[in-house]
Parts: C-alpha cells; sequence; structure tokens
C-alpha cells in the first residue's frame, strides 16, 4: 500500500488516527480509532495471515473513510501467541510506521485481552491457548482507564494456572480462548471460577487501538528496531532442532 499525499480535511480533528493491527491467535483484526473512538474494526479468522492483512487493511480505511496518509500512529499486539502470526503482524505493523514515517506502540496481546473486562471488580486473568497442551497467561486488576498486570506473562499447562488461582484465594474471572479451551480442567482444580463470554475469547484491535493511544498522545512511542514479538517459548521447530541435536549427541 502507498501512502497518498491528499489528506481530507476535519478526519484529524479528533486528534491522531492510530491504525492497531492484532495477529496472534487465530482470530486476526484490524481497527482505525483516535481518542474519539473507534473509526472501524475487521476480524475475520482461518485465513493466512501473510495475504489477509494487507487486504484486510486496504478495506477497512475504504470503509472508514481514511486515507493511509492520515495515520499518526501504528499500534501492534506483541503476543505472545502463534508464531507465524505474530511474525506477520509484527512485520507489518513495522513496515508501515517505517513506510508512513509515523511513531509505534507495542502492546501485550495478553494485556490486550484483559481490557475487555476492565470494569470487573474480580481479579482478571487473561488466558490464550498456546498450543501442544499449554496456555499463555497472565493476572490483571482493573484500574481508572485501563488495567495493570499483577505478576509476568507466563505459559505452563492449564494445571499451572489452576494451581496459581487456588493460591491466590481470589474471585477470578478468566477471558480468552484458552480458558475456554480448558474450562473443565481448570474447574476441576478450583471448583466455582467465573469465565468471560467466548465473545471476548480473542484479544481484539480496536482494544489495542485504545489501550495505545494514551502513549501516542504523551510522545511515549516504542523504537522500531527494538520492537519484537513477545514468545514466551521457543518455536516447534527449535524445540525439534534441539531434540535432533540432543540424540546426536546422545
Amino acid at each position: 500500500m502507498e501512502a497518498p499525499r491528499e489528506r481530507h480535511a476535519g478526519v484529524e480533528d479528533g486528534g491522531v488516527i492510530v491504525l492497531g493491527i492484532e495477529t496472534s491467535t487465530p482470530q486476526t483484526s484490524v481497527a482505525i480509532g483516535s481518542e474519539r473512538g473507534i473509526l472501524g474494526a475487521l476480524r475475520f479468522a482461518g485465513t493466512t495471515r501473510r495475504d489477509a492483512v494487507a487486504p484486510a487493511l486496504e478495506h477497512l480505511l475504504g470503509w472508514a473513510g481514511v486515507d493511509l496518509g492520515q495515520i499518526g500512529g501504528v499500534a501492534v499486539g506483541l503476543g505472545p501467541g502463534l508464531f507465524t502470526g505474530l511474525r506477520v503482524g509484527v512485520a507489518t505493523g513495522k513496515s508501515l510506521a517505517q513506510v508512513l514515517s509515523v511513531p509505534i506502540v507495542g502492546l501485550p496481546s495478553l494485556d490486550v485481552l484483559a481490557y475487555a473486562v476492565r470494569y470487573t471488580r474480580r481479579l482478571i486473568g487473561a488466558v490464550i491457548d498456546a498450543r501442544r497442551g499449554e496456555v499463555f497467561f497472565a493476572f490483571y486488576r482493573g484500574v481508572p482507564g485501563g488495567v495493570v498486570r499483577d505478576g509476568e506473562h507466563r505459559v505452563g499447562p492449564p494445571a499451572h494456572l489452576a494451581a496459581e488461582i487456588q493460591a491466590r484465594g481470589e474471585d477470578v474471572l478468566l477471558v480468552g480462548n484458552g480458558a475456554i479451551l480448558y474450562r473443565q480442567e481448570i474447574e476441576e482444580v478450583v471448583g466455582k471460577v467465573e469465565f468471560a463470554s467466548p465473545a471476548l475469547a480473542f484479544p481484539e484491535a480496536s482494544a489495542l487501538v485504545e489501550l495505545a493511544i494514551p502513549r501516542f498522545i504523551l510522545e511515549t512511542p516504542d523504537r522500531l528496531f527494538d520492537l519484537v514479538p513477545l514468545y514466551l517459548r521457543k518455536s516447534d521447530a527449535e524445540i525439534a532442532w534441539d531434540q535432533r541435536a540432543r540424540g546426536a549427541s546422545a
């Protein structure tokens, strides 16, 4: 996509326009918004990310009536999540920021997921399916204007998540596709625990945009070349390579 030189009058009256890209899970989403609200959002699943993200952005810009050259910042979900999706999303976001000469902000996808249920008084557990019988998870507390993480981003089997919930001894609201997938295993250990709606199972680019906008207003973006995906563990290819290497040295 090439940035047009002409700008439409009035579109930027609401402040900086931010383009959000979230590709950490099987559901990809893109969104455009400013501090006045979301101008448009699009989400889809089951399509090769490498081929679909750019066309989705073009459609979204057209529907929202925004020229690419009017984008004042790019926000991208950093994961943890699916390796291929993360690479595509982060690379696309960085390329756009570089071509448009605009700042970029990267935010953990678990933070974005937790933001969707920020109004609860319960402890929030954001949980993304990590495949291979594991989940990515982190805990959060709602604060005015958003959420604050309580602890580190972690990866492990659902039993580890359940044990952490039990150890905390608090009312917990779990959100995310990982919580839904392993609901039975979690309830067997924890007992009564609340699960958010499946409609909130994936981190949304619209929430990503909302979270990132204060960073652009305060002029605290990330350094482009320092921005990397948050993987938390090795890829399947790296694990297979390590296993072969250990077998060869045995």
